[in-house]
């Protein structure tokens, strides 16, 4: 997606855009460190762009109940609003995708997060969520099993190249 040319009435960044659509995900206030890591930023950035955000009336912050110290951050109608636009911008990216066969698909998906962790690796950008990282990831576990060879064990399953995730809320870092 050409998150530059989407960035709707608000002249989002792309950051601007993954934060509201983060904060949708589950539509429960959080704390700017839960966006960090959420999205692989880092504490500056996700300042700048909150700060950005909260301008445009698309975020608030509120006192966290559990620390009065701590400041977390929720949408306001306005980003509520803004995070549906969004949301039908992610639906034509679903649309284009599901034109691709499972096959490609697959190779699709299995090449970008080949990619992704190789920079990863190298540091040359930041670990995401995604499965090739995840200690419940288990690559060729189902050798026999040619459309479903790894296996999930948050959720104690096999699954293919064409479900690998690059985003899963259920990660936890391999260590």
């Amino acid at each position: 997606m050409d998150a530059w040319r989407n960035n709707g009435p608000h002249n989002l960044s792309p950051l601007q855009a993954d934060i509201i659509a983060f904060l949708a995900e589950e539509a429960v206030p959080r704390r700017q460190s839960d966006i960090v890591a959420a999205l692989a930023s880092t504490p500056p950035t996700v300042s700048d762009a909150v700060k950005a955000l909260r301008a445009k009336e698309l975020l608030e912050g509120v006192r966290d109940p559990k620390d009065a110290r701590a400041i977390i951050v929720r949408l306001t109608p306005a980003g509520v609003a803004e995070a549906h636009r969004l949301g039908d911008v992610s639906q034509v990216m679903s649309e284009a995708f599901s034109a691709l066969s499972e096959e490609d698909l697959a190779a699709m998906l299995r090449g970008t997060a080949a990619v992704m962790r190789g920079l990863q690796d190298r540091h040359a950008i930041p670990v995401s969520r995604m499965c090739l990282t995840c200690r419940f990831f288990e690559p060729d576990a189902h050798p026999e099993d040619a459309a479903h060879p790894h296996h999930c064990g948050f959720v104690d399953a096999p699954f293919g190249d064409a479900q690998l995730r690059i985003t899963c809320p259920d990660h936890q870092n391999r260590d």
